[in-house]
């Protein structure tokens, strides 16, 4: 291979950055296909993985490396970038349909709450007060007309392109909004749940400090656990799930009580396992 030629010849930390792009957006790959790729040995490509391992970007298991979820390991968000867009838009659709001119809402470090960032810049509910620590929706919405930006501060972590921390807690404790758009890893008998304690803190800081709370979701995440419980689903006034949702998933939100709206997706096929 050509591409095999030149990556050997590359540094270690242009060949990760290259290897890190290469499994975000396929999802995951072998060592074996990795090191013919990048024209490298085995043994120096378990090296590059660690270090991208150390670095949150991907996780390894037996014979490779994956950037999917799993009960214990978040998806970096450039990977959640790129899952599930049409069914996270089609919530987020709905989803506007809650806010009004007027109103303070919060968003969280979610691609699900990105999308009503994004839906924000095309809709007219102004004047409008949001109060995010994502990065991401932060520079989408900082030069929108009609719209008072708030900016979550806290120690940035740049796996999840997100303020989190102490600090960010006592910021979203100090603010009172009238609804909070957030998101999940996964749900499951009742419960909401993520992989990370760090960002469990900020949710249900978030939660507490709304008179309304809306959870989004797209159908992956249902019938799905995580590492920590972040709160039961009657926390949440509406949860929002897309039209792959399958029969016995709704069921169990049924069986729980929960209040739920199936959105209708427009177009797009399924995309790889639930990142939030």
């Amino acid at each position: 291979m050509s591409h095999s030629n030149h990556s050997a010849q590359q540094g270690p930390a242009a060949r990760q950055a290259a290897m890190a792009e290469q499994v975000l957006a396929e999802g995951s790959a072998t060592a074996a296909e990795l090191a013919e790729r990048f024209g490298v040995s085995l043994m120096t490509i378990h090296r590059d993985l660690d270090e991208l391992e150390r670095q949150g970007v991907v996780r390894k298991f037996r014979g490779g490396v994956t950037a999917q979820p799993s009960g214990v390991f978040e998806s970096n968000v450039q990977y959640r970038l790129k899952t599930m867009r049409p069914q996270k838009a089609a919530v987020a659709e709905r989803a506007l349909k809650l806010v009004e001119p007027g109103m303070a809402i919060m968003l969280d470090d979610s691609t699900s709450a990105l999308e009503i960032a994004r839906a924000l810049r095309l809709a007219e509910v102004t004047p409008l007060t949001v109060v995010t620590n994502f990065l991401e929706a932060i520079n989408l919405l900082s030069e929108q007309r009609g719209i008072h930006l708030m900016a979550l501060g806290g120690d940035y972590d740049p796996l999840h392109s997100s303020f989190l921390g102490v600090s960010c807690v006592e910021a979203v404790q100090s603010l009172r909004v009238d609804l909070c758009f957030a998101s999940t890893s996964a749900v499951h008998g009742g419960y909401a749940y993520h992989q990370e304690q760090h960002i469990v803190s900020v949710k249900r800081a978030m939660l507490d400090s709304a008179a309304r709370n809306v959870l989004l979701i797209d159908h992956t995440k249902l019938s799905r656990v995580a590492l920590h419980r972040v709160v039961p689903l009657s926390r949440f006034d509406l949860v929002l799930v897309d039209d792959g949702a399958p029969a016995d998933a709704l069921r169990d939100l049924d069986e729980h009580k929960v209040r739920y709206e199936v959105c209708a997706t427009k177009g797009g096929g399924d995309d790889p396992a639930g990142a939030t």
